[in-house]
């Protein structure tokens, strides 16, 4: 199946063969592949860039990067790109990987720093559109679903704070989403992607605003995430289960246009200060931050119940299902499992999190003392 929204989607098993007809279609004759030091040297990796060296004379690599990349890493790619005369980019991995990437493509012709074309009102008009190279995007986790987004998320070194980069025009123009890419991921980071996903559905979803294909998109993405996620968590050769997840996690990327919310403003200062897997922070905030938008979400989180055939359709029911979910997945219930307390900032992280372009789309009007309150619940692991 071809899909066209939010942009050209080539899916299914085998889909990575068709990488080289991608390029051409972009007129793609000299790509930088970029994707992260650790998957470069997985075999899988190895084999798609020893068959793309077969079609182009001239394939470069750039994985100067790992998890939580920061603003260097795309100087630094950039740097690279130019000077190879490189034509388009291939960004093959997970959220960090894509994020590069997208990053190289949307810097590799403009003369301001990235910091310039921050998320914040229209920022993004400052970039020329017109050197923006093709993107081609393939990711090998189900999780942020950057592959059908329009921004990337960048750690600034100096001022270590996780930043939102947007251009409409750094949406890939086509994404390959081939479930056999995934089927070697380990279970740990298999339960984080899939929680990352759930995070972005459910975040839209319950997002302010009129925008019923988002909604419907979310609905959906839910429910494959509740038939599947489990499944590949237990048995990730389940290529079916694994081709939901891989859906799932590019509409939840697809729904959130619509907004995100406070689990990903109280992940993001934590994936930039301790270095700690984004989906991983999204699965501990969520049941914190589902009950303290309690009163303003309940009737849409009825709705999800009801979509996704809970037996008992009311909010207390969907944040026990959220609980089981992340026990099953053996995901910390505490943030202060996985930090550590002595170098936790509370007022600085709280300004942190308020000033996130994610607060805007909470359902419930944020403010630091709110913010203060969801870390503090979240590191003693009571509910509000």
């Amino acid at each position: 199946m071809n899909w066209n929204y939010p942009t050209n989607i080539w899916f299914g098993e085998g889909k990575i063969e068709d990488l080289a007809n991608a390029c051409l279609n972009l007129k793609m004759k000299n790509p930088l592949f970029v994707t992260d030091k650790d998957l470069l040297n997985l075999s899988m990796t190895s084999k798609v860039i020893e068959k793309l060296k077969d079609d182009f004379d001239h394939l470069q690599v750039f994985s100067k990067f790992s998890g939580n990349p920061t603003g260097k890493n795309v100087t630094e790619g950039v740097s690279l790109y130019i000077e190879k005369n490189c034509d388009g980019v291939i960004a093959f991995g997970g959220g960090s990987a894509l994020d590069v990437g997208k990053g190289i493509a949307f810097m590799c012709g403009q003369k301001r720093p990235i910091w310039d074309f921050e998320d914040i009102g229209d920022y993004w008009k400052r970039a020329d559109e017109n050197k923006i190279s093709p993107i081609i995007a393939i990711p090998t986790t189900s999780g942020t679903g950057s592959e059908t987004g329009r921004a990337s998320a960048i750690i600034n070194e100096e001022t270590g704070i996780k930043k939102i980069i947007f251009h409409p025009k750094i949406l890939p123009s086509i994404v390959i989403l081939d479930p056999n890419l995934t089927k070697e991921l380990p279970p740990r980071i298999t339960a984080a992607t899939g929680m990352d996903a759930l995070a972005h559905n459910l975040e839209a979803f319950c997002a302010p605003g009129f925008h019923p294909m988002a909604d419907g998109i979310a609905l959906e993405g839910m429910r494959l995430i509740k038939n599947s996620l489990i499944e590949v968590y237990k048995n990730g050769k389940n290529i079916e289960a694994r081709s939901e997840m891989l859906a799932a996690s590019s509409m939840g990327s697809t729904a959130f246009q619509k907004g995100l919310g406070a689990i990903h403003s109280l992940s993001h200062p934590i994936n930039a200060q301790f270095d700690v897997h984004h989906g991983l922070t999204n699965a501990i905030f969520m049941p914190y931050v589902l009950t303290f938008n309690k009163d303003v979400i309940e009737k849409k989180i009825i709705k999800i119940c009801n979509y996704l055939d809970l037996q008992d359709q009311s909010f207390d029911s969907f944040v026990n299902w959220v609980l089981d979910l992340r026990k099953k997945l053996d995901i910390p219930h505490k943030l202060s499992e996985v930090i550590d307390e002595k170098n936790f900032d509370l007022d600085r992280l709280s300004k942190m999190a308020l000033a996130d372009p994610s607060t805007e789309g909470n359902p419930k009007k944020l403010t630091e003392n709110d913010m203060r309150e969801m870390y503090q619940h979240s590191m003693s692991g009571e509910l509000f």
